[in-house]
């Protein structure tokens, strides 16, 4: 049995740089060894030859909305469906893992039951499939560290958690921004241990541009962001990697560092991690960053406004199919 089950929804294998870059990605996944299953999920051009060649469980069968655009709760279950691995993870498929993935999954699982491992990652211009030869992390980590950039810390790019933790999962929206940013808020809200391993665990974003999403436009400005933001509960839902409980140094378990933002941002967090109270929430961060809120309020109400552009757009599309 598989200690641990990879699963992903990749992007379709047809613009150039993204084939390279997922080849990257998955053959770093395989290097893992036999402990670590990977399981594609999704019916996007090219996965069934993909997964045929690398060797992966291919699971085409996931929901999508009215968009077409497969949704995170129906991942999640397709993933913990597929075996009986004590452990899961989430992986963006653009991204190269190193062994200290595996490595620091076995040594949390040491010291706590139920936990959230997330971190920071390396974006790297990456355009040749990489040459896995003896010692190529070691080289390619450097690479990273010094011809790339550490990304902010505003989400997660991998999330690792035992089988018993993230059962009941919204019906996000995948490859919009929000759902990743919910992940921590819920394991936080649960007394799960959201651990920030972005000192022992080291990972390779390779960068691409976004002309696989509609307008070509970012993530976290797509219309269905607002749909997540929604889904998670509100922006006070939205945690980064500094809302963590703790992270992982050395191999051991750590406090957050102490500062007056983090101070800040507990305070407001604190009624709806203890009480289960948004409002109260909201009020404390209305007046603590009235600027902010106001910023906020107006994103996402451009936001709504383009989502309800993009869904007539399709109803118009769907009426004119009819005829």
């Amino acid at each position: 049995m598989a200690l641990l089950t990879l699963f992903t929804t990749p992007k379709p294998f047809q613009d150039p740089h993204i084939i390279t870059i997922q080849r990257n990605a998955l053959r770093s996944w395989k290097a893992l060894g036999d402990e670590v299953e990977i399981v594609f999920i999704g019916d996007e051009y090219g996965m069934p030859e993909i997964a045929r060649e690398f060797g992966l469980i291919h699971r085409p069968d996931v929901q999508v909305n009215e968009l077409g655009t497969p949704l995170i709760s129906s991942i999640f279950n397709i993933g913990r469906a597929e075996n009986d691995s004590p452990f899961l993870a989430y992986v963006n498929t653009d991204i190269i893992l190193f062994p200290d993935f595996l490595e620091t999954l076995k040594k949390v699982a040491n010291h706590l039951s139920k936990f959230l491992l997330v971190g920071q990652r390396y974006d790297l211009d990456i355009t040749e499939e990489l040459a896995f030869e003896p010692d190529w992390q070691t080289s390619l980590l450097k690479k990273a560290q010094t011809e790339g950039k550490r990304h902010a810390r505003a989400g997660s790019d991998y999330f690792i958690f035992p089988r018993a933790c993230f059962q009941d999962i919204p019906d996000f929206r995948v490859g919009r921004a929000g759902w990743d940013n919910w992940m921590i808020y819920k394991a936080r809200r649960e007394k799960w241990t959201a651990v920030d391993c972005s000192a022992d665990i080291d990972i390779i974003h390779q960068n691409h541009d976004y002309s696989h999403l509609a307008g070509g436009q970012i993530h976290y400005r797509q219309p269905e962001t607002g749909v997540n933001i929604r889904l998670a509960g509100g922006r006070r839902t939205i945690f980064d990697l500094d809302d963590c409980a703790k992270r992982l140094v050395g191999g051991k378990l750590l406090p957050m560092p102490r500062s007056r933002t983090r101070f800040k941002r507990e305070l407001i967090h604190w009624p709806l991690l203890n009480l289960g109270c948004y409002g109260a929430s909201q009020a404390l961060f209305k007046l603590l960053n009235p600027e902010q809120a106001k910023r906020e309020l107006e994103r996402q109400k451009e936001m709504d406004a383009a989502l309800a552009m993009q869904e007539e757009e399709l109803r118009k599309k769907q009426n004119e199919g009819g005829r």
